[in-house]
């Protein structure tokens, strides 16, 4: 069963973080939601987070894995929200089981395939060498080697944690991240349908979804509408948490 943080009493709201994140990414916000009478159910993905770890990887697994939390928590229809990654998933969850889906959105990613862009990220987590104990400074010395941007490195160093005393060690899977990394650019199905009210929301500083891609969008989602973000890159809801806020809700609402 995949961990989670529930905040809130109400209509069930599951968000989904992206790649290399975790619930924790999403406190503040799932704490805003929660005080407009939501119950907000923050997942951590398989290998990520303090959810389990498994060589099976790809959104298909890890739509099930959101369906086993649902039907373990009797979430008969809930409104799901889903960032780069977990934007995926959400589009894949919605358009597979639309009577479960009350509302969707979407932040800064489309139904379309994406080639892989991650190779620096992996890289710089790859060179961390954890035998050798090395502190919370020293790994993130190591990862600034090969990501040049502080906000990335602070979004990564998130997922440190004492395994033990002396101990440091990420909380995500990079074994299989290593193995199964084409899986996140995967595009949504042709056939993937979802008629329900749709939410893309997208930075105006990101290149995730252009203008071209609109009518991908409305392939898939007939009812999408599209926003742009201002001030925000591919991590709109931390860069821009304001508008991002006012956006989702009042979709929601």
């Amino acid at each position: 069963m995949l961990y989670s943080k529930i905040e809130g009493e109400g209509k069930p709201l599951v968000i989904l973080h992206g790649f290399l994140g975790m619930s924790d990414n999403w406190k503040t916000l799932g704490t805003q939601y929660a005080q407009e009478g939501f119950q907000v159910h923050m997942l951590d993905l398989r290998n990520h987070g303090r959810s389990f770890h498994s060589e099976q990887f790809d959104y298909e697994v890890m739509v099930q894995d959101v369906l086993a939390y649902c039907e373990a928590n009797n979430l008969i229809s809930i409104n799901i929200l889903g960032h780069s990654m977990g934007g995926k998933i959400a589009m894949l969850y919605a358009t597979t089981y639309p009577e479960k889906v009350e509302k969707l959105i979407v932040a800064d990613i489309g139904p379309k395939f994406y080639p892989q862009h991650h190779q620096a990220i992996l890289e710089g987590l790859n060179a961390v060498d954890f035998s050798q104990k090395p502190t919370r400074t020293e790994v993130e010395e190591t990862l600034a080697k090969y990501i040049t941007d502080f906000g990335t490195r602070q979004f990564l160093m998130k997922s440190l944690y004492w395994k033990e005393p002396g101990q440091l060690a990420f909380r995500f899977n990079l074994d299989v991240f290593n193995k199964s990394m084409e899986q996140i650019g995967t595009a949504l199905p042709e056939n993937a349908i979802f008629e329900k009210s749709t939410l893309f929301l997208r930075g105006a500083n990101s290149n995730y979804i252009l203008e071209e891609d609109f009518s991908t969008i409305k392939h898939h989602f007939p009812t999408a509408e599209i926003i742009t973000i201002k001030n925000a890159g591919h991590w709109l809801h931390a860069e821009n948490p304001e508008d991002f806020y006012q956006a989702t809700i009042s979709f929601l609402k």
